[in-house]
Protein backbone atom coordinates (compact mmCIF):
# COMPACT_ATOMS: atom_id res chain seq x y z
CA UNK A 1 0.00 0.00 0.00
CA UNK A 2 1.39 3.59 -0.75
CA UNK A 3 1.45 5.66 2.20
CA UNK A 4 0.33 9.40 1.61
CA UNK A 5 2.44 12.50 2.77
CA UNK A 6 -0.42 12.59 5.88
CA UNK A 7 0.31 8.72 6.77
CA UNK A 8 4.04 9.35 6.83
CA UNK A 9 4.41 12.56 9.00
CA UNK A 10 2.13 11.16 11.49
CA UNK A 11 4.19 8.11 11.17
CA UNK A 12 7.35 10.51 12.19
CA UNK A 13 5.67 11.47 14.78
CA UNK A 14 4.96 8.32 16.37
CA UNK A 15 8.72 7.41 15.79
CA UNK A 16 10.04 10.39 17.64
CA UNK A 17 7.35 9.71 20.78
CA UNK A 18 8.84 6.25 20.71
CA UNK A 19 12.76 7.56 20.81
CA UNK A 20 11.83 10.06 23.33
CA UNK A 21 11.59 13.34 22.01
CA UNK A 22 9.53 15.56 24.13
CA UNK A 23 7.77 17.12 21.20
CA UNK A 24 8.03 16.73 17.18
CA UNK A 25 6.69 17.84 13.60
CA UNK A 26 7.40 16.36 10.33
CA UNK A 27 6.73 17.78 7.06
CA UNK A 28 6.70 15.72 3.97
CA UNK A 29 6.51 16.69 0.43
CA UNK A 30 6.23 14.19 -2.53
CA UNK A 31 6.47 15.93 -6.08
CA UNK A 32 6.43 15.27 -9.72
CA UNK A 33 7.77 17.14 -12.63
CA UNK A 34 8.37 16.83 -16.53
CA UNK A 35 10.50 19.43 -18.62
CA UNK A 36 11.80 19.08 -21.81
CA UNK A 37 14.30 21.55 -23.87
CA UNK A 38 14.62 22.37 -27.84
CA UNK A 39 17.00 23.55 -29.59
CA UNK A 40 17.45 24.06 -33.47
CA UNK A 41 14.13 22.48 -33.98
CA UNK A 42 14.71 19.03 -32.40
CA UNK A 43 14.50 17.89 -28.14
CA UNK A 44 17.63 18.51 -26.61
CA UNK A 45 16.96 17.07 -23.15
CA UNK A 46 13.93 15.71 -21.50
CA UNK A 47 13.23 15.08 -18.23
CA UNK A 48 11.18 13.30 -15.11
CA UNK A 49 11.13 13.41 -11.91
CA UNK A 50 9.20 11.98 -8.66
CA UNK A 51 10.12 11.79 -5.48
CA UNK A 52 9.00 12.06 -1.51
CA UNK A 53 11.23 14.42 0.85
CA UNK A 54 10.43 13.68 4.38
CA UNK A 55 11.93 16.04 7.29
CA UNK A 56 11.52 15.52 11.27
CA UNK A 57 12.15 17.98 13.76
CA UNK A 58 12.73 16.32 17.14
CA UNK A 59 12.42 18.95 21.02
CA UNK A 60 13.98 17.65 24.19
CA UNK A 61 13.40 20.91 26.31
CA UNK A 62 14.68 23.44 24.63
CA UNK A 63 16.78 21.60 22.50
CA UNK A 64 16.30 20.26 18.74
CA UNK A 65 17.86 18.58 15.73
CA UNK A 66 16.41 18.41 12.12
CA UNK A 67 17.01 15.14 10.32
CA UNK A 68 15.77 14.33 6.55
CA UNK A 69 15.47 11.48 4.10
CA UNK A 70 13.63 10.64 0.85
CA UNK A 71 13.22 7.11 2.11
CA UNK A 72 9.90 6.65 3.84
CA UNK A 73 10.12 2.70 4.62
CA UNK A 74 8.88 2.07 8.35
CA UNK A 75 12.66 0.85 9.10
CA UNK A 76 13.95 4.47 8.02
CA UNK A 77 11.47 6.28 9.68
CA UNK A 78 12.50 4.35 12.67
CA UNK A 79 16.11 4.84 12.58
CA UNK A 80 15.58 8.82 11.39
CA UNK A 81 13.57 9.25 15.08
CA UNK A 82 16.53 7.72 16.93
CA UNK A 83 19.12 9.73 14.90
CA UNK A 84 17.38 13.06 15.56
CA UNK A 85 16.71 12.27 19.41
CA UNK A 86 20.74 11.31 20.03
CA UNK A 87 21.17 14.38 17.87
CA UNK A 88 19.23 17.01 19.96
CA UNK A 89 20.53 15.60 23.26
CA UNK A 90 24.26 16.75 21.98
CA UNK A 91 22.82 19.93 20.63
CA UNK A 92 22.73 23.45 22.56
CA UNK A 93 19.91 24.85 24.13
CA UNK A 94 17.92 27.62 22.32
CA UNK A 95 15.28 29.32 24.95
CA UNK A 96 13.09 30.64 21.99
CA UNK A 97 12.46 27.36 19.71
CA UNK A 98 9.39 25.04 20.47
CA UNK A 99 6.36 24.24 18.53
CA UNK A 100 3.25 26.60 18.09
CA UNK A 101 0.82 26.59 21.71
CA UNK A 102 -2.64 25.02 20.21
CA UNK A 103 -4.24 28.21 20.67
CA UNK A 104 -2.36 29.40 17.85
CA UNK A 105 -3.09 26.64 15.70
CA UNK A 106 -4.78 26.98 12.47
CA UNK A 107 -7.49 25.61 12.69
CA UNK A 108 -9.80 25.76 9.77
CA UNK A 109 -8.95 26.62 6.23
CA UNK A 110 -10.87 26.76 2.63
CA UNK A 111 -8.62 25.03 0.92
CA UNK A 112 -11.11 25.24 -2.89
CA UNK A 113 -11.01 28.74 -2.36
CA UNK A 114 -7.32 28.96 -3.19
CA UNK A 115 -7.12 26.86 -6.21
CA UNK A 116 -3.63 25.86 -6.04
CA UNK A 117 -4.12 22.66 -7.79
CA UNK A 118 -5.34 22.48 -11.70
CA UNK A 119 -7.39 19.46 -12.12
CA UNK A 120 -6.39 19.31 -15.57
CA UNK A 121 -4.83 16.00 -16.69
CA UNK A 122 -1.05 16.41 -17.06
CA UNK A 123 0.11 16.88 -20.02
CA UNK A 124 1.76 14.59 -22.54
CA UNK A 125 5.41 14.76 -22.97
CA UNK A 126 4.27 15.76 -26.61
CA UNK A 127 2.00 18.51 -25.35
CA UNK A 128 5.38 19.84 -23.81
CA UNK A 129 7.56 19.45 -26.79
CA UNK A 130 5.17 21.22 -29.23
CA UNK A 131 4.81 23.99 -26.80
CA UNK A 132 8.64 24.54 -26.82
CA UNK A 133 9.33 24.39 -30.31
CA UNK A 134 6.39 26.92 -30.73
CA UNK A 135 8.14 28.93 -28.87
CA UNK A 136 11.61 28.55 -30.25
CA UNK A 137 10.07 29.12 -33.68
CA UNK A 138 8.25 32.02 -32.92
CA UNK A 139 11.39 33.47 -31.54
CA UNK A 140 13.50 32.93 -34.55
CA UNK A 141 10.88 34.68 -37.01
CA UNK A 142 11.60 37.73 -35.25
CA UNK A 143 13.80 39.59 -38.02
CA UNK A 144 17.31 39.73 -36.51
CA UNK A 145 17.61 36.90 -33.82
CA UNK A 146 20.57 34.71 -34.71
CA UNK A 147 19.33 32.02 -32.50
CA UNK A 148 17.23 30.76 -29.59
CA UNK A 149 19.55 28.95 -26.92
CA UNK A 150 16.89 27.51 -25.37
CA UNK A 151 13.61 27.12 -25.25
CA UNK A 152 11.39 25.10 -22.83
CA UNK A 153 8.05 24.05 -20.96
CA UNK A 154 7.46 22.18 -18.30
CA UNK A 155 4.49 20.83 -15.67
CA UNK A 156 4.90 19.49 -11.93
CA UNK A 157 2.78 18.98 -8.90
CA UNK A 158 4.10 18.64 -5.20
CA UNK A 159 1.64 17.70 -2.18
CA UNK A 160 3.24 18.70 1.30
CA UNK A 161 1.98 17.62 4.75
CA UNK A 162 3.08 19.12 7.76
CA UNK A 163 2.05 17.17 11.49
CA UNK A 164 3.25 18.16 14.82
CA UNK A 165 2.56 16.47 18.14
CA UNK A 166 0.41 20.04 19.40
CA UNK A 167 -2.31 18.61 17.12
CA UNK A 168 -1.93 20.51 14.38
CA UNK A 169 -2.17 18.43 11.10
CA UNK A 170 -2.67 19.82 7.87
CA UNK A 171 -1.72 19.55 3.94
CA UNK A 172 -2.11 20.93 0.44
CA UNK A 173 -1.20 19.95 -3.26
CA UNK A 174 0.03 22.50 -5.80
CA UNK A 175 0.02 22.05 -9.78
CA UNK A 176 2.66 24.41 -12.11
CA UNK A 177 2.82 25.09 -15.86
CA UNK A 178 5.51 27.35 -17.30
CA UNK A 179 7.48 27.73 -20.92
CA UNK A 180 10.42 30.27 -21.71
CA UNK A 181 12.74 30.69 -24.39
CA UNK A 182 15.87 32.51 -23.95
CA UNK A 183 16.76 34.25 -27.97
CA UNK A 184 19.94 36.22 -28.93
CA UNK A 185 20.46 39.04 -31.51
CA UNK A 186 23.48 40.32 -33.43
CA UNK A 187 27.16 38.19 -33.93
CA UNK A 188 30.31 38.01 -32.35
CA UNK A 189 30.77 40.80 -29.63
CA UNK A 190 27.93 42.31 -30.86
CA UNK A 191 25.34 39.32 -29.15
CA UNK A 192 22.44 40.17 -26.94
CA UNK A 193 20.33 37.80 -25.42
CA UNK A 194 16.98 38.51 -23.29
CA UNK A 195 14.25 35.97 -22.21
CA UNK A 196 10.31 35.53 -21.59
CA UNK A 197 8.63 33.07 -19.44
CA UNK A 198 5.41 32.09 -18.06
CA UNK A 199 4.16 29.94 -15.21
CA UNK A 200 1.11 29.71 -13.79
CA UNK A 201 -1.27 27.25 -11.87
CA UNK A 202 -3.27 26.37 -14.46
CA UNK A 203 -2.56 25.42 -17.48
CA UNK A 204 -5.38 27.56 -19.11
CA UNK A 205 -3.83 30.86 -17.63
CA UNK A 206 -0.74 30.47 -19.42
CA UNK A 207 0.02 32.65 -22.31
CA UNK A 208 0.98 31.14 -25.51
CA UNK A 209 4.59 29.81 -26.58
CA UNK A 210 4.02 32.04 -29.74
CA UNK A 211 3.83 34.96 -27.50
CA UNK A 212 6.59 33.90 -25.45
CA UNK A 213 8.86 33.22 -28.56
CA UNK A 214 8.32 36.40 -29.99
CA UNK A 215 8.44 38.38 -27.40
CA UNK A 216 11.86 36.98 -25.83
CA UNK A 217 12.90 37.79 -29.87
CA UNK A 218 11.65 41.44 -30.02
CA UNK A 219 13.43 42.13 -26.65
CA UNK A 220 17.13 40.89 -27.53
CA UNK A 221 16.57 42.39 -30.90
CA UNK A 222 16.01 45.97 -29.15
CA UNK A 223 19.02 45.87 -27.32
CA UNK A 224 21.76 45.22 -30.63
CA UNK A 225 24.28 48.22 -30.61
CA UNK A 226 24.19 48.68 -26.43
CA UNK A 227 26.85 50.82 -24.95
CA UNK A 228 27.56 52.69 -22.18
CA UNK A 229 25.42 55.27 -21.07
CA UNK A 230 27.10 58.63 -19.21
CA UNK A 231 28.33 58.92 -15.55
CA UNK A 232 26.30 61.05 -13.28
CA UNK A 233 23.34 61.75 -11.43
CA UNK A 234 19.89 60.83 -13.26
CA UNK A 235 16.28 59.45 -12.74
CA UNK A 236 16.29 55.78 -13.31
CA UNK A 237 12.80 53.93 -14.16
CA UNK A 238 13.07 50.21 -13.09
CA UNK A 239 11.07 47.79 -15.60
CA UNK A 240 8.00 46.21 -14.46
CA UNK A 241 9.83 42.97 -15.02
CA UNK A 242 12.36 43.05 -12.24
CA UNK A 243 11.27 46.65 -9.86
CA UNK A 244 9.74 43.57 -7.33
CA UNK A 245 13.70 43.42 -6.55
CA UNK A 246 13.37 46.55 -4.91
CA UNK A 247 10.51 45.47 -2.78
CA UNK A 248 12.25 42.32 -2.14
CA UNK A 249 15.05 44.10 -0.33
CA UNK A 250 12.44 45.71 1.74
CA UNK A 251 11.20 42.95 3.10
CA UNK A 252 15.03 41.32 3.53
CA UNK A 253 15.11 44.10 5.49
CA UNK A 254 11.99 43.73 7.94
CA UNK A 255 12.07 40.32 8.28
CA UNK A 256 12.07 39.05 11.67
CA UNK A 257 15.33 37.08 11.85
CA UNK A 258 17.83 40.16 10.17
CA UNK A 259 15.91 42.05 13.24
CA UNK A 260 16.40 40.13 15.85
CA UNK A 261 20.38 39.57 14.88
CA UNK A 262 20.47 43.47 15.03
CA UNK A 263 21.59 43.30 10.94
CA UNK A 264 19.02 45.17 9.17
CA UNK A 265 19.29 49.55 7.86
CA UNK A 266 15.32 49.24 9.00
CA UNK A 267 16.72 47.94 12.80
CA UNK A 268 14.98 50.98 14.04
CA UNK A 269 11.88 51.83 11.49
CA UNK A 270 8.84 50.38 12.76
CA UNK A 271 6.27 53.21 12.79
CA UNK A 272 7.99 55.55 10.73
CA UNK A 273 7.44 56.58 6.80
CA UNK A 274 9.54 53.53 4.77
CA UNK A 275 7.55 54.70 1.36
CA UNK A 276 5.71 57.65 0.20
CA UNK A 277 2.74 58.12 2.35
CA UNK A 278 0.36 57.16 -0.60
CA UNK A 279 1.59 53.84 -1.09
CA UNK A 280 1.13 50.73 0.96
CA UNK A 281 2.52 46.87 0.45
CA UNK A 282 -0.04 44.57 1.60
CA UNK A 283 0.94 40.46 1.60
CA UNK A 284 -2.10 38.69 1.35
CA UNK A 285 -1.41 34.54 0.87
CA UNK A 286 -5.19 33.62 0.09
CA UNK A 287 -5.27 35.11 -3.49
CA UNK A 288 -6.58 32.50 -5.67
CA UNK A 289 -4.26 30.61 -8.13
CA UNK A 290 -1.27 32.12 -7.41
CA UNK A 291 2.01 30.36 -6.49
CA UNK A 292 2.66 32.17 -3.09
CA UNK A 293 -0.55 31.56 -1.53
CA UNK A 294 -1.27 28.82 1.38
CA UNK A 295 -3.78 28.37 4.07
CA UNK A 296 -0.92 27.69 6.92
CA UNK A 297 2.56 28.13 7.39
CA UNK A 298 5.40 25.72 7.93
CA UNK A 299 4.38 26.04 11.57
CA UNK A 300 0.59 25.08 11.46
CA UNK A 301 -0.57 29.00 12.41
CA UNK A 302 -2.90 30.65 9.91
CA UNK A 303 -1.53 32.77 7.42
CA UNK A 304 -3.36 36.28 7.03
CA UNK A 305 -3.24 39.54 5.01
CA UNK A 306 -1.49 42.32 6.25
CA UNK A 307 -0.55 45.67 5.22
CA UNK A 308 3.65 45.60 6.11
CA UNK A 309 3.42 49.15 4.89
CA UNK A 310 0.47 51.43 5.49
CA UNK A 311 0.39 54.77 3.57
CA UNK A 312 4.02 54.85 3.60
CA UNK A 313 4.55 53.61 7.18
CA UNK A 314 5.87 50.60 7.90
CA UNK A 315 3.65 48.64 10.70
CA UNK A 316 5.68 45.24 11.55
CA UNK A 317 8.14 42.86 11.08
CA UNK A 318 7.71 39.23 9.20
CA UNK A 319 8.07 36.60 11.88
CA UNK A 320 8.31 32.86 12.43
CA UNK A 321 7.93 31.67 16.16
CA UNK A 322 11.67 32.00 16.94
CA UNK A 323 12.16 35.88 15.92
CA UNK A 324 8.86 36.40 17.42
CA UNK A 325 10.13 35.41 20.71
CA UNK A 326 13.49 36.60 20.03
CA UNK A 327 11.64 40.17 20.06
CA UNK A 328 9.02 39.45 22.52
CA UNK A 329 6.34 39.97 19.93
CA UNK A 330 3.43 37.33 18.29
CA UNK A 331 4.37 35.34 15.14
CA UNK A 332 2.97 37.16 11.88
CA UNK A 333 2.13 33.23 10.32
CA UNK A 334 4.91 33.74 8.08
CA UNK A 335 7.22 30.71 8.86
CA UNK A 336 8.44 28.97 5.43
CA UNK A 337 10.86 25.55 5.82
CA UNK A 338 12.14 22.52 3.46
CA UNK A 339 12.73 19.27 4.83
CA UNK A 340 16.55 19.43 6.39
CA UNK A 341 16.47 22.89 7.85
CA UNK A 342 14.35 24.76 10.98
CA UNK A 343 11.88 27.08 9.91
CA UNK A 344 12.36 30.94 8.92
CA UNK A 345 10.43 33.95 8.32
CA UNK A 346 9.06 34.59 4.45
CA UNK A 347 6.51 36.86 2.78
CA UNK A 348 3.96 35.48 0.62
CA UNK A 349 2.03 37.03 -2.34
CA UNK A 350 2.80 40.87 -1.75
CA UNK A 351 1.21 44.16 -3.50
CA UNK A 352 1.91 47.51 -4.45
CA UNK A 353 0.16 50.19 -4.73
CA UNK A 354 -0.14 50.92 -8.04
CA UNK A 355 0.32 54.51 -9.63
CA UNK A 356 -2.10 56.32 -11.84
CA UNK A 357 0.25 57.06 -14.97
CA UNK A 358 1.50 54.59 -17.31
CA UNK A 359 5.16 53.64 -17.72
CA UNK A 360 5.45 55.78 -20.60
CA UNK A 361 3.97 58.65 -18.76
CA UNK A 362 6.96 58.47 -16.11
CA UNK A 363 9.53 58.17 -19.34
CA UNK A 364 8.02 61.11 -21.04
CA UNK A 365 8.57 63.35 -17.14
CA UNK A 366 11.81 61.37 -16.67
CA UNK A 367 13.27 63.41 -19.21
CA UNK A 368 16.33 62.44 -19.67
CA UNK A 369 18.04 58.79 -17.60
CA UNK A 370 17.86 55.03 -17.67
CA UNK A 371 15.72 52.26 -18.32
CA UNK A 372 16.65 49.42 -16.46
CA UNK A 373 15.21 46.41 -17.81
CA UNK A 374 17.84 43.68 -16.17
CA UNK A 375 20.50 43.67 -13.52
CA UNK A 376 23.16 41.42 -12.58
CA UNK A 377 24.96 40.87 -9.08
CA UNK A 378 24.41 42.82 -6.14
CA UNK A 379 25.92 44.62 -3.48
CA UNK A 380 23.89 45.59 -0.20
CA UNK A 381 24.92 46.76 2.76
CA UNK A 382 22.87 45.25 5.31
CA UNK A 383 23.14 47.39 8.06
CA UNK A 384 23.00 50.49 6.04
CA UNK A 385 21.10 49.63 2.93
CA UNK A 386 23.55 51.16 0.53
CA UNK A 387 23.07 49.61 -2.81
CA UNK A 388 24.71 48.92 -6.25
CA UNK A 389 24.00 46.75 -9.14
CA UNK A 390 24.95 46.33 -12.42
CA UNK A 391 22.27 47.41 -14.59
CA UNK A 392 20.84 47.11 -18.74
CA UNK A 393 18.14 48.21 -20.36
CA UNK A 394 17.69 51.49 -22.66
CA UNK A 395 19.11 55.42 -22.26
CA UNK A 396 15.93 58.15 -22.05
CA UNK A 397 16.60 61.45 -24.04
CA UNK A 398 13.54 64.11 -23.37
CA UNK A 399 11.35 61.33 -22.64
CA UNK A 400 11.96 59.04 -25.17
CA UNK A 401 14.17 56.04 -25.68
CA UNK A 402 17.05 56.16 -27.64
CA UNK A 403 19.28 53.57 -27.61
CA UNK A 404 20.31 50.48 -25.40
CA UNK A 405 22.96 50.58 -23.32
CA UNK A 406 25.04 48.42 -20.72
CA UNK A 407 27.76 47.31 -18.62
CA UNK A 408 26.67 50.54 -15.94
CA UNK A 409 26.05 50.43 -12.36
CA UNK A 410 23.33 52.39 -10.75
CA UNK A 411 24.23 52.83 -6.46
CA UNK A 412 22.29 54.89 -4.25
CA UNK A 413 20.77 54.07 -0.73
CA UNK A 414 17.99 52.23 -0.36
CA UNK A 415 16.39 53.93 2.45
CA UNK A 416 16.38 57.15 0.18
CA UNK A 417 15.76 55.29 -2.90
CA UNK A 418 12.70 53.53 -1.48
CA UNK A 419 11.11 57.11 0.02
CA UNK A 420 11.16 58.58 -3.52
CA UNK A 421 9.40 55.86 -5.41
CA UNK A 422 7.00 56.87 -8.14
CA UNK A 423 4.93 53.83 -9.31
CA UNK A 424 3.32 53.21 -12.78
CA UNK A 425 0.06 51.10 -13.28
CA UNK A 426 1.55 48.67 -15.73
CA UNK A 427 2.00 45.36 -12.77
CA UNK A 428 0.81 41.93 -13.73
CA UNK A 429 -1.95 41.07 -11.07
CA UNK A 430 -0.84 37.32 -11.73
CA UNK A 431 2.46 37.35 -10.24
CA UNK A 432 3.02 36.83 -6.82
CA UNK A 433 4.70 40.45 -6.16
CA UNK A 434 2.56 42.55 -8.02
CA UNK A 435 5.04 45.69 -8.67
CA UNK A 436 4.70 47.76 -11.33
CA UNK A 437 7.31 50.05 -12.90
CA UNK A 438 8.97 51.99 -10.94
CA UNK A 439 10.70 55.53 -11.40
CA UNK A 440 13.53 57.00 -8.96
CA UNK A 441 14.99 60.39 -8.88
CA UNK A 442 18.64 61.30 -8.45
CA UNK A 443 20.72 58.07 -8.38
CA UNK A 444 24.33 57.55 -9.35
CA UNK A 445 25.05 55.90 -12.57
CA UNK A 446 28.51 54.79 -13.35
CA UNK A 447 29.06 54.19 -17.41
CA UNK A 448 31.63 55.88 -19.26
Amino acid sequence: MTLTPEDISHSLLDAARKAGADAADAIVIDGSSVSVEVRGGTLEHAERSEGTDLGLRVFLGQRQAIVSSSDSRPETLIAMAERAVAMAREAPEDPFTGLADTAQLAKDWDLPALELFDPTPEPAAEDLLRNALAAEAAGLAVQGVSQVSDAAAGYGTHRVHLAATNGFSGGYARSSRSTSCVAISGEGTGMERDYDGDSRTFQNDLRSPEEIGRTAGERAVALVGARKPATGTFPVLFDERISSSLIGHLMGASNGAAIARGASWLKDCLGEQVLPEHLSLIENPHRPRISGSRPFDAEGLATQQRAIVDNGVLTGWTLDLSSARKLDMTSTGNAARGVSGPPSPSNWNLSLTQGTHSREDLLRDMGTGLLVTSMIGSTINPNTGDYSRGASGFWVENGEITHPVNECTIAGNLRDMLKRIIPANDARPYLSRVVPSVLIEGMTLAGN
